[in-house]
């Protein structure tokens, strides 16, 4: 027999899915006419610029290219220096069984690393390693019931829940476009290597919009016509609006930037500059937290109730939490000495966390990528060093179970050679953590009555209280409440019962 229920209609955040795959993308590449054979290869650096993402039934697809420089030595009289721009497209499938078209996702690239390999004296491959981390989630309409009218008896056990729920996302296209002078004594020849991060990323809401403000740290190593090499760097500011109704200050506004297309353009010789164009895609993703009353359980001592249980995996309150690990090291590399440093590209990498009270503790490594004068020669080489760290960060509330989504960017950097021709070298790693607790909710419907069975009913039991007991599974297991039963034993505190504790149940005839 069906009941009567009060309900109310709430709108949550489900998670779908996660995933992380690392894949590999390889690519031939012939050298232009214009270029000289090359002899071998100095380094090789690439930016992923992602153009299409996609969700459809059971899979998402991310297609892209990544852009590369290649500094090699020419196989001619000189082994002159030279530089080699091209690009590896990409078209990835991940497979997530339940993934829907219409799904919010969220999608992080990186470049674990690239290499160049020499197949003849015109033409290269390229193969690159990739780490894709994908997420998918969508909201919900849930029913929940508040109230069971019918019954006078009904005992209800609640959990009070903060859980966070997609408020709206939106994404806007930026450009960030400047023209980074070069000395006046230098005619350019040709670009060499490009890096680019996006860096102090600031989030302000105002009038139903999102503002998402950032700079782009663009560094160019560049030859010289004479056959020198120079670099130039720089920073262009990036900004852009989301449209986001109903968005206040309080709630949690998640922003991502992606570069979508990168063009550096040499100007004319006599401008003593190049052109950089970034168009840069800008997510935002905005979650309110809810607090939500949910049935975990119910029973009634008089009748015999039948109820459905639907089961939803959720995130909760989400957090951000943003510190600076810092490096101070000496070392010591006897292939660079006192020779001049062009560049050092740095990449930190996150190996490992484990989780303590309240704590999330990092392993990594700092990846450095040195590019340096070589040993009596105006040409160039390249060294790779890796530094150790670990880094605690408070959390407070963190669990085992709990996602968390770490981003680890560069904030500063310093290498100065010292006397004893040894590098003091000094990074500040920016750690941003967001963390949610995963939860598993059950949404009760249906309820109703069964119809009735003859049963033999007590008056009183003695029960002694087993591992994994709670007063109310007790209570429900005797059609008793919990109520009567911390009453007649004169429990103060109902969640500490003893296990061997002789129990008085009074039961509901």
């Amino acid at each position: 027999m069906a009941i009567e229920l009060a309900k109310e209609t709430l709108c949550i955040g489900q998670m779908i899915g996660q995933k992380t795959e690392n894949w590999i993308v390889e690519a031939d590449s012939v050298v232009p006419d214009i270029k000289p054979d090359i002899l071998s290869t100095i380094s090789t650096n690439g930016t992923i610029c992602v153009y299409k993402k996609e969700v459809s039934e059971g899979r998402i697809k991310i297609e892209g290219t990544i852009q590369v420089y290649v500094m090699y030595l020419a196989d001619d009289e000189k082994a002159n220096l030279r530089g080699l721009y091209t690009t590896v497209d990409f078209s990835k499938v991940i497979e997530m069984e339940k993934a829907k078209e219409g799904m919010h996702l969220e999608e992080e690239m990186r470049l674990k690393s690239i290499e160049c390999k020499v197949l003849n004296g015109r033409k290269i491959n390229i193969k690159a390693f990739l780490e894709t981390n994908v997420t998918i989630s969508h909201n919900e309409e849930i029913e929940l019931i508040k109230e069971v009218k019918d019954i006078k008896d009904i005992q209800m056990l609640k959990e009070t829940l903060k859980i966070n729920s997609l408020l709206g996302s939106g994404v806007t296209k930026v450009y960030a476009k400047d023209t980074f002078s070069i000395q006046e004594v230098d005619d350019l020849a040709e670009v060499m290597k490009v890096n680019i991060n996006i860096k102090h990323k600031e989030t302000k809401v105002s009038y139903n919009k999102v503002l998402a403000k950032a700079d782009a740290e663009v560094k160019i190593m560049y030859l010289t016509i004479d056959g020198r090499i120079n670099q130039v760097e720089g920073m262009i500011p990036v900004m852009g609006f989301v449209d986001m109704p109903n968005v206040t200050e309080e709630e949690l506004c998640e922003t991502n930037y992606e570069i979508r297309n990168l063009l550096v353009k040499p100007n004319n010789v006599e401008d003593h500059s190049v052109y950089v164009e970034a168009e840069i895609e800008l997510s935002c993703n905005v979650y309110e937290t809810k607090e939500m009353n949910i049935i975990q359980d119910l029973y009634s001592p008089s009748v015999n109730l039948t109820y459905e249980q639907k089961k939803l995996t959720c995130l909760g309150e989400k957090t951000q939490i943003q510190n600076i690990c810092q490096i101070n090291e000496k070392q010591y590399m006897e292939e660079i000495g006192n020779h001049k440093i062009y560049d050092v590209e740095v990449t930190p990498i996150c190996n490992t966390y484990n989780i303590m009270k309240d704590k999330i503790v990092y392993e990594g490594e700092l990846e450095l990528k040195w590019i340096y004068e070589a040993e009596n020669s105006c040409h160039l080489d390249t060294k790779i060093t890796n530094i150790p760290f670990e880094y605690t960060m408070d959390c407070p509330g963190v669990k085992n179970n709990s996602d968390i989504h770490t981003m680890m960017e560069i904030a500063n950097q310093d290498f100065i050679v010292m006397p004893d021709q040894s590098i003091q070298i000094k990074v500040d790693i920016q750690i941003t953590a967001q963390v949610a607790l995963k939860r598993a909710i059950y949404v009760m419907d249906n309820i109703a009555i069964e119809e009735s069975k003859l049963e033999e009913k007590y008056s009183l039991v003695i029960y002694f209280v087993k591992p994994g007991d709670s007063l109310w599974k007790i209570a429900k297991k005797f059609r008793s409440t919990v109520e009567a039963i911390t009453n007649i034993n004169c429990i103060e505190n109902e969640n500490k019962i003893e296990v061997g504790a002789q129990l008085l149940i009074p039961m509901a005839i």
